[in-house]
């Protein structure tokens, strides 16, 4: 039997959270994902005929967006279908999904902690021994405090897998949120069948060019590289360590949900540099769905004019998850990235028209650099030269 007052008990309580395989406590992240995701609150499964209904205007959307972009949306041939879930799903799905970049970067966290003092520096005592090396002990629970976080708050507001344009595994399903999705129509008077059918051109649009085997390697590379580059501010983390009350287990999440407590309020250099070739990489893929959106939706959806202008204001509005995944991730899209995105296809479609645009995601040649995306003629001019 445990004996002890109420700090030893929590003490006991933190040293077995501390318990952890790996950079981060998935544990810690998975349980503060369901409650930010879900706040609280018990969640219905989604309706079986939300389902069927977005799985057939799936069908009606993929025959579409193939033929307007001359690529497939299914994986290795097979039918791609709706996976419906709640937004605790779409939460812990999505920690699964970005679990290799998410462990990139807690490991270049953990790179840079500062070394604990000499255990014959702290006596005998258990609490001194917990306490001095406590900046690297909780290094794995904060990230997981972080990363969970991150994606809770991105599920209160996801209606499908791509309200980021971050590259997930192969497969083929694709997550939906009914009630988010039914939600919004009834928040702006909208038909619903209307903005189901929204999503899906949007995830399939966006699944046909994030599936391309060279953009996702492409786009993994520069996230990995951007993530790798942290440099830490491992002081601001021991400060925060002072004040931290292990008797309050509940201030854990309100003290270091905020990336800059591990990741410093600051870009380095070395994260500027990438995120030139990143931004301009996105700017192309956000800019290009938005251009197969206009041309496949006006001609299915009758309130596509209203119902794309209420999407963009939405994802100009960023919520506390948008802004973690810019911080930790450095897939930040504003307005601006956004705009340089349609220039781009805009300048591409006056010179070489719908032919032309279709060339952009044939290998990895095509893919525009930054100084192309600002140019869209430099970008026709050299996937024309022959290679050498």
């Amino acid at each position: 039997m445990e004996g002890g007052g109420p700090l030893e008990k929590a003490i006991r309580d933190l040293a077995r959270m501390l318990t952890s395989q790996g950079p981060i406590n998935w544990e810690f992240a998975r349980q503060l994902a369901l409650m930010t995701a879900n706040e609280g609150e018990s969640e219905a499964n989604p309706d079986p005929l939300a389902r069927v209904r977005l799985d057939e205007l799936l069908r009606v959307a993929e025959l579409h967006v193939e033929e307007a972009t001359g690529l497939s949306a299914s994986v290795g041939g097979r039918v791609l279908s709706v996976r419906a879930v709640t937004r605790s799903d779409w939460a812990l799905r999505t920690l699964q999904a970005w679990k290799p970049l998410l462990e990139t970067l807690a490991t270049a966290l953990a790179r840079s902690t500062s070394t604990p003092p000499p255990m014959e520096e702290l006596g005998g005592d258990p609490m001194a021994r917990l306490l001095g090396n406590l900046p690297q002990a909780m290094a794995p629970l904060l990230f997981g405090i972080q990363a969970g976080t991150m994606v809770g708050h991105l599920a209160t507001r996801a209606m499908g897998q791509y309200d980021l344009p971050v590259p997930r595994p192969p497969g083929d399903e694709l997550l939906m949120v009914p009630v988010a999705i039914d939600g919004f129509a009834q928040d702006w008077s909208l038909a619903a069948d209307d903005v189901r059918l929204w999503v899906c051109l949007h995830e399939l649009a966006h699944h046909a060019v994030l599936s391309r085997p060279h953009v996702r390697q492409r786009l993994d590379q520069l996230m990995t590289a951007y993530v790798n580059a942290f440099e830490p501010d491992s002081s601001a983390l021991e400060e925060r360590l002072t004040m931290f009350d292990p008797t309050d287990m509940s201030s854990l999440q309100a003290t270091f949900s905020n990336p800059e407590v591990l990741l410093g309020e600051m870009e380095t250099s070395a994260q500027r540099e990438v995120m030139v070739p990143l931004s301009a990489l996105l700017s192309a893929v956000v800019g290009y769905v938005d251009h197969i959106m206009d041309v496949v939706g006006k001609r299915l959806i009758a309130s596509y004019g209203p119902l794309t202008e209420a999407m963009r204001r939405r994802r100009v509005e960023e919520g506390e998850g948008t802004k973690f995944v810019g911080k930790l991730l450095g897939v930040s899209l504003d307005s601006a990235a956004y705009e340089r995105g349609s220039s781009f296809v805009a300048g591409v479609l006056e010179r070489a028209g719908e032919e032309g645009l279709a060339r952009l995601w044939h290998s990895a040649k095509e893919l525009p650099t930054p100084a192309e995306i600002s140019a869209p003629g430099l970008w026709l001019a050299r996937i024309d030269l022959p290679d050498d």
